[in-house]
């Protein structure tokens, strides 16, 4: 098994991803006013999008 495959890293990789998803959709939250279903699909997909650059970016800053 190589480092990249290891469960260990897999699973702080996701975890990673959902503290940035998590973090980013409370924003979003904050920054909206009304809630509906197609504001809901729509702040999550791009809590998700930017969850994904920031680990990318991250991970480019750090050299990991």
């Amino acid at each position: 098994m190589t480092r990249r495959t290891a469960p260990r890293a897999v699973l702080l990789a996701v975890g990673e991803l959902l503290a940035w998803w998590a973090a980013l959709a409370l924003l979003w939250l904050v920054f909206v006013t009304t809630v509906d279903t197609l504001e809901r699909i729509v702040g999550g997909a791009c809590a998700a999008a930017g969850a994904v650059l920031a680990r990318a970016g991250r991970r480019a800053v750090t050299w990991r």
